[in-house]
């Protein structure tokens, strides 16, 4: 286990198998139910996969904004939790998060957000085995803006468009 876990992206590698997807809900719900994972991989354009998942910044929009104070963070990991039990279902911390990235969860309509699985992140070893490395826990080093990272999909997806096909990609997005 790293000392400071942290997920990088490396959206360009993301072949939008969904594999990450499937470890999730494996893990935290015990079968393969992709709307209810803690990661998301999003085509918002043909060709164009983008993984979606919390990046933790620095400043926690998310559980600032809880009107109930159902989220915190893991001080070994700074995950984000979620208290199911003080969650009113309001979703102030979806609209607070720059990326979007926190979901109602489909069969409790709870805040939901990855909790890096306790340090050892399931999405990231089954991108790491399928050969991808679009995901992968890396050791934070310290004064990196993680927040940078808490991005909408579509305009990530963008951005990968017109990379991957030069001035063609304008025409897709």
């Amino acid at each position: 286990m790293v000392k400071n876990p942290w997920i990088a992206r490396d959206y360009a590698a993301c072949s939008g198998c969904r594999r990450c997807e499937f470890a999730c809900t494996m893990k935290h719900e015990g079968w393969i139910w992709p709307e209810a994972s803690r990661v998301r991989v999003f085509m918002p354009f043909p060709g164009v996969e983008v993984p979606h998942l919390c990046a933790q910044c620095n400043d926690y929009p998310c559980v600032a904004s809880c009107p109930v104070q159902a989220l915190s963070t893991d001080p070994a990991t700074k995950a984000v939790i979620v208290d199911r039990e003080k969650c009113t279902s309001c979703g102030t911390c979806v609209g607070a998060c720059p990326g979007h990235v926190p979901i109602m969860h489909p069969g409790d309509n709870k805040a939901t957000i990855c909790n890096l699985c306790d340090g050892d992140p399931e999405c990231v070893k089954v991108c790491a085995e399928a050969g991808y490395n679009a995901l992968m826990l890396v050791d934070e080093p310290p004064g990196i803006s993680r927040k940078l990272f808490s991005r909408d999909p579509i305009e990530v997806a963008k951005e990968l468009a017109v990379y991957f096909l030069g001035e063609k990609g304008e025409e897709v997005i």
